[in-house]
């Protein structure tokens, strides 16, 4: 075997591994904005009334 077509060979294989990694993060990716829109859509807003603001704020003195 050739030294040369061995090297060649070898960066074939890390071309092809560097290739699916980045494909492969590509769709993690939009896997997490996918997951993160839908949770966005999914959290209902909180009304805002009398209770929810009593006792929000709390004067703690030493």
């Amino acid at each position: 075997m050739d030294i040369s077509s061995s090297a060649s060979a070898s960066f074939g294989s890390a071309l092809l591994g560097a290739s699916l990694a980045k494909k492969q993060q590509t769709q993690d990716g939009e896997a997490a904005l996918r997951l993160l829109e839908s949770a966005a859509q999914a959290t209902p807003v909180a009304a805002t009334s009398a209770s929810s603001v009593l006792g929000s704020k709390i004067d703690i003195r030493v």
